[in-house]
């Protein structure tokens, strides 16, 4: 019997004729409604004509977590007085609860990307909501934009709804309502109860989070603002934290009080999650939750939310190839949502463990995936599409054209697109399999090698992280989770069973990367180039137990289809629990930097092996190697034949500690596996390491004697004031231009000592310009020296912003104006000197320093200086080098 009392209590219903509206005409809508107003239940009822109201239609609703797909599908069963899986199911990643007479189904964005693909005109289906697009998750967001597509193209009448209690609504309403204008947002007055807001900030200042680190003292504050909670409100309470790390912490922190204390995450078995869900019975409770608790179901009993204000969101590090998830600042609008969590069935509170103040220097909205996560699963979803630039779809926010670009590259190694970035018929294979496009390699090509069962057994692994407590080694991991009976070991064995059903299925032939855009080698499978080739045209029936290895021991196995899934992050030892990757990433075992002493991978196998395939790593705080959370044995054979699109082998010349070093050598991506000396190096290599070696060290190496760096100031000075043809001759032009006015220096240079010996002057000569006879006037645009009316021939200095001229002051007599240079272009700043050489006077206008300047200087020197002349009127006086009694004797 259906619920009415309680459908006609949700506030949501009274938006519900403009949704109808909306959807029979343009056929989209934004429906912006807050917590608890029933969005995600009778909405979904009302559009499919289940209460009684309207057509009968076939509803699908898309939620970001399986846990809230579960939790909505069976709350609107309860309403409809049904279970569920009749009137309305639920699909997720390896459970199906849906029949023929289901008209409402609710699925997680990952399962409804999976049916575009297989059947882009979603068949039967009329409406889609995508709930929860606030949060902005990459499926999401690609959800949207090939169901805009489809009805762009194939189904103009399927009408799509995006829901959500805090969005971009007007963002959303321009991008669902395309080229025929913004869709209509339907808002719905919210009647939640009213949530007080206690600013509970930590006592003393705690560190930020950074990576998966969050300061334990923060962790502590949070169990004590719990406490606090327990004490002074009634209800249960439901407390935030970013991870099931923290979770398990504070858990710890808050034993012996007085009420159950539960945890609800992603890795929670089911029935944990249905129990939460489903509500206390009298006892008092304190849910620890991550973010799956933040919308589209309701925890029934809480009065209270404690906010850490942390969440945790996927990050990719282009420059190590690591991606991981990290820590952040929870957004303003996800924590409205959880403030949401305490008044949807009463008045209730939130404590926010951060200060009033921070509040407004949070982001608004979480990141969008796209601009910051692993691409690689988005672009094999838009390659499949028939868009691989995804330059046609209906993005809120584009890909980043670098993290797209790596992706692709990672896709062909593996050949799953060709070389137009178009998918084979390999990757549609992948991107059916629901993982990762990397583990799907390491599912296809592992099922030849070991045989699909054990190779879906190690995939599985690598797709959900074992928990802290299996420790570091894969291959004991794989053991542990096949003897475990924690929530885990039963997932892990679910979707084990999952990816060696989909792994045995008929298709694209394990290890065939030939013509796929990969090269003959990247994306082949372990093993020799024959063996692979064999395998390739034998098909894909890899059975349970075969394999070319499949004897092979767990350790053997686990890593070679972790080194299969991440070929760059092989890794040999440098050092004790050091490592260097293939990507050229350092790396470290948990536990083995500095200051750890001799726990660096206490009790793991990993500590003293030469190689390792590492499934998980990260970047701890300040520290410039990954650190290995999760990692397998292997030897080199392994690494070379996962690996060996990274292979090469070649002549390497470069500099070296101050000498050209000539090599032949082979390598694993950065790692080194062996050289020897190279007799008759490429001449065109040596010159290319010696201008390294010069570009590193400076033009400091070459010989610069004074009349070098004279010629080199006039030079500049010229490119400044004239310009073309004089070339610019700063560090950097130089450098850039060596082998032009050094190249017969460089060819016999071999080491720091021959570049030591090079006259830069005479090298610089080279770059005067001489083709088109400019070099000719050099000395008449920029003289080295100027004769003054004495005789003399005094150097300028072109060192400085203008030229100068330094000359005793009675070497000037009868010189009535300043000198220029470059075609009289420039004054040259005279420094008048006493006859002690010291500065006495600086001008560029020597007329009018003698008829102005000259009576002060004349009056402070002349009783300093008396054997010299001083004559009243200098510029009729006989300009002289000698004191006054040598020039009276000629």
């Amino acid at each position: 019997m259906i619920a009415r009392d309680a459908l006609a209590q949700l506030p949501v219903r009274t938006a519900l004729p403009a949704l109808r509206e909306a959807l029979d005409g343009a056929g989209t809508a934004v429906l912006c409604a807050p917590p608890g107003t029933g969005k995600t239940t009778l909405v979904p009822l009302e559009l499919a004509g289940l209460t009684g109201a309207g057509p009968r239609r076939r509803v699908l609703v898309a939620e970001p977590r399986r846990i809230a797909a579960r939790a909505a599908a069976r709350r609107m069963a309860w309403l409809l007085g049904e279970k569920v899986g009749e009137q309305v199911g639920f699909t997720v990643r390896g459970e199906r609860r849906a029949g023929p007479r289901t008209a409402v189904e609710v699925v997680t964005t990952g399962v409804l990307l999976q049916r575009l693909q297989r059947d882009p005109e979603l068949a039967g289906v009329d409406v889609v909501v995508l709930d929860e697009c606030h949060e902005r998750h990459l499926d999401a967001d690609t959800c949207a934009a090939f169901l805009l597509d489809v009805r762009e193209t194939l189904r103009p009448e399927l009408r799509l709804v995006a829901a959500s209690a805090t969005t971009d609504a007007l963002g959303w309403a321009r991008l669902l309502g395309g080229s025929d204008g913004a869709a209509q947002v339907v808002e719905a007055a919210g009647v939640s109860h009213p949530v007080d807001v206690v600013w509970a900030p930590p006592e003393r200042p705690v560190r930020p989070a950074h990576g998966l680190r969050v300061d334990p003292a923060l962790l502590t504050h949070v169990a004590g603002v719990v406490r606090r909670a327990l004490r002074e409100r009634s209800g249960d309470v439901l407390c935030f934290l970013p991870g099931v790390g923290e979770i398990g912490r504070v858990a710890g922190e808050l034993a012996g009080v007085d009420a159950e204390v539960l945890q609800v995450h992603g890795r929670a078995p089911a029935e944990v999650q249905d129990a939460v869900l489903a509500g206390g019975d009298g006892v008092r409770r304190v849910v620890l939750a991550t973010s799956v608790a933040e919308s589209s179901l309701t925890v029934p009993g809480v009065r209270v939310v404690v906010d850490s204000g942390l969440a945790r969101v996927p990050r990719m590090d282009h420059a190590r190839g690591l991606s991981a998830l990290t820590t952040v600042r929870a957004s303003r609008a996800a924590a409205r949502q959880r403030a949401g969590r305490a008044g949807r069935e009463a008045p209730g509170v939130v404590y926010r463990c951060w200060a009033e103040g921070e509040d407004a220097r949070l982001p608004a909205f979480p990141e969008p995936e796209i601009k910051v996560a692993d691409l690689t699963a988005f672009a094999l979803q838009t390659a499949c599409w028939g868009d691989p630039s995804a330059s046609g779809l209906a993005l809120l926010d584009p890909p980043p054209a670098g993290a797209l670009a790596a992706a692709r590259e990672v896709l062909t190694a593996i050949g799953a697109v060709d070389g137009d970035g178009r998918a084979t018929p390999r990757g549609a294979r992948m991107a059916r399999m629901g993982v990762h496009p990397r583990l799907a390699r390491a599912l296809l090509d592992g099922a030849a090698e070991v045989g699909v069962k054990r190779a879906a057994e190690v995939v599985a692994l690598l797709s959900e992280e074992p928990p802290r407590a299996y420790g570091d080694d894969l291959a004991a991991a794989w053991r542990t989770a096949r003897r475990g009976g924690d929530g885990y070991a039963a997932r892990w064995r679910q979707e084990a069973r999952r990816l060696a059903s989909v792994g045995a299925e008929p298709g694209v032939a394990p290890g065939v990367a030939r013509g796929s855009g990969g090269g003959a080698d990247s994306g082949g499978s372990a093993g020799s180039g024959a063996a692979v080739d064999a395998r390739a045209n034998a098909g894909a029936g890899a059975g349970a137990n075969t394999g070319a290895n499949a004897g092979a021991s767990d350790d053997v196995v686990a890593g070679l289809v972790a080194a299969l899934a991440f070929p760059e992050r092989v890794a040999r030892a440098r050092g004790v629990g050091g490592y260097l990757m293939a990507s050229g990433t350092g790396a470290e075992l948990a536990g083995a930097g500095p200051g750890t002493g001799a726990r660096a991978g206490d009790g793991s196998r990993l500590r003293d092996a030469g190689w390792l395939a590492v499934a998980v790593a990260d970047r701890p705080v300040a520290s410039v190697s990954a650190r290995v959370r999760l990692a397998a044995v292997i030897d080199e054979e392994t690494a070379r034949a996962a690996a060996r699109a990274l292979y090469s082998s070649g002549e390497e010349v470069g500099w070296a500690d101050g000498e050209v070093v000539a090599r032949t050598v082979t390598r694993l991506g950065a790692i080194e596996l062996s050289s020897r000396p190279l007799t008759a190096p490429n001449p065109e290599l040596l010159r290319d390491a010696v201008v390294s070696g010069l570009r590193r060290e400076g033009l400091g190496l070459l010989r610069w004697s004074l009349a070098a760096q004279a010629l080199r100031q006039r030079m500049a000075f010229l490119h400044r004031e004239v310009g073309v043809p004089w070339p610019d001759v700063s560090d950097a032009a130089l450098l850039e231009r060596a082998w032009d006015w050094l190249g017969i220096e460089l060819g016999r240079a071999r080491r720091r000592a021959d570049l030591e010996r090079i006259d830069a002057g005479q090298a610089l000569n080279r770059l005067l310009p001489w083709a088109t006879g400019d070099a000719a006037r050099f000395d008449t645009l920029a003289p080295e020296r100027i004769e003054v009316p004495s005789g003399s021939h005094i150097r300028v200095d072109y060192g400085g912003d203008q030229p100068v001229l330094a000359v005793k002051l009675q070497e000037l007599f009868g010189w009535h104006e300043s000198p220029r240079v470059a075609d009289g272009r420039v004054p040259v700043l005279v420094h008048l000197l006493s006859p002690a050489g010291r500065p006495a006077a600086v001008t560029a206008d020597l007329a009018s320093f003698w008829r102005d300047g000259y009576r002060s200087v004349r009056a402070e020197l002349r009783g300093r200086y008396p054997k010299h002349p001083w004559p009243e009127d200098p510029t009729t006086a006989e300009p002289t080098r000698h004191t006054s009694a040598r020039l009276k004797r000629g």
